[in-house]
């Protein structure tokens, strides 16, 4: 708009440039009374964004208030509609003022950021936007109580739940009929909730035998962090997944039940492609067998679980008798915070990923193994030309060789370990080498 007058007239003139309507601490009203002047009819993204950080609390609630107030004419032609405010109050009087009918949102996130407040604004604003949102398809609540009404979270493609204590978190019967209503969701995510009581899940357990199983042909992408894992456990057991490509488990205590259910799954279809387990609990054996069945699997990210030893490394680099690799297109492997594997067992996944072998060195290899841990650059690549020189000799399907390594925080492995890792590996990821003062410095 400053090069001339005619490109100012043309920036004016098209609406889609000022469709992007954004309210916050370093937005001005004025600015965004100006982007809805000239965005003219053409659907809206509007946003109210207002952190913790904001040290008036009663400014807040007036700047949301007028926000509101400004946008609300506008609300008919919102694309996606996002708040985020600082507690319960301003959420309540923002949403006071989405009564019009929306028939063009496609996206609705609310967030509140004071999760673990206690107020008497516990009853919902319902229905929003006079229930008429034709297009949603993707929600995402974080703290907001919606009463668990189905008519905002029916044929959604995207659902997105977390900050729910106590007797605000959501049962397994009423997660389970939201997702009856989406049989098209592609994303799930739940996130920061109190578990359910175990002496239910015990009743529920029978009573979902004689229930059908929720079908979601479509869902990709799932994740329980903090979710509870007597919630997640139940939930797995109840939905089928054919198509999960991405998994994600945090802090869940002990998965092994869960495993289970994954290792039913896989039994029909499960092309997972990434798997994440972080600080939870779980059968190193029982782990196993469910790696066996996951032939797709590219990523695979381990952080801070005690529970993995030189016995998952071996079975990567060491298929028993007569059957196929595991995990053969694995491709990254995060090892953060695992202080339990050993070096050797590490060393000898690398090598085996290589050559498509298990670590069986020759008495000349095992001599030279023997006067030295690590081996130079240029031993290090004969070495990778002989290894490849012996797949043809393999009929089995061969490994992917490991294009990425985490061992962050692994602090039995040593700088000499990391420099031989670099040398077979294109990204080795670790903690860098400090200085006296603490700063970091190249390794």
């Amino acid at each position: 708009m400053l090069v001339c007058r005619y490109w100012r007239d043309i920036a004016i003139d098209t609406p889609e440039l000022w469709a992007d309507i954004c309210v916050s601490p370093h937005d001005s009203l004025e600015k965004a009374h100006r982007k809805l002047a000239r965005s003219k009819s053409v659907p809206l993204d509007i946003t109210i964004n207002f952190t913790p950080r904001v040290d008036n609390s009663s400014g807040a609630m007036e700047s949301i208030i007028h926000a509101m107030d400004l946008i609300r004419p506008a609300l008919w032609r919102a694309r996606s509609f996002r708040l985020s405010v600082p507690n319960k109050p301003q959420a309540h009087a923002a949403l006071l003022r989405c009564k019009e009918e929306a028939p063009h949102l496609e996206s609705l996130c609310i967030r509140v950021f004071h999760s673990m407040q206690e107020d008497h604004y516990s009853s919902p604003c319902l229905p929003l936007f006079n229930g008429h949102t034709p297009r949603l398809r993707s929600c995402s609540f974080t703290s907001f109580n919606f009463n668990w009404d189905r008519r905002v979270v029916s044929n959604l493609r995207v659902l997105q739940l977390g900050g729910y204590w106590n007797g605000s978190s959501p049962s397994v019967d009423i997660l389970l009929d939201i997702l009856r209503g989406c049989p098209g969701l592609e994303e799930l995510a739940l996130r920061n909730m109190s578990d359910v009581d175990p002496e239910t899940c015990v009743s529920l357990e029978h009573e979902f035998m004689s229930t059908k199983v929720v079908k979601l042909p479509r869902l990709t992408k799932a994740s329980f962090y903090y979710a509870g894992i007597m919630r997640t456990r139940m939930l797995l057991s109840q939905i089928s997944f054919p198509a999960l490509e991405s998994l994600d488990f945090c802090y869940l205590d002990n998965l092994t039940p869960v495993l289970e259910h994954l290792r039913q799954q896989s039994l029909t279809s499960l092309p997972l492609k990434y798997l994440r387990i972080e600080s939870s609990f779980l059968n190193e054996p029982k782990f196993i067998i469910l790696l066996q069945r996951l032939t797709s699997l590219v990523t695979l990210e381990l952080v801070d679980v005690e529970d993995i030893t030189c016995f998952l490394l071996k079975n990567l680099s060491s298929p028993p008798v007569a059957h196929p690799w595991v995990c053969p297109k694995l491709d990254r492997l995060n090892l953060d915070g695992c202080t339990a594997l050993e070096w050797d067992a590490l060393r000898g996944l690398v090598e085996s990923r290589l050559s498509g072998r298990p670590p069986q060195l020759s008495s000349a290899s095992t001599a030279v193994a023997s006067r030295s841990s690590f081996v130079s650059t240029a031993s290090a690549s004969a070495h990778i030309h002989a290894l490849s020189l012996s797949r043809s000799a393999t009929p089995t399907m061969q490994p992917r060789r490991l294009s990425s390594i985490d061992v962050t925080r692994c602090h039995q492995i040593s700088k000499e370990m990391v420099q031989w890792l670099k040398m077979y590996v294109r990204d080795v990821r670790c903690e860098p080498a400090k200085g006296i003062w603490g700063e970091s410095i190249l390794p």
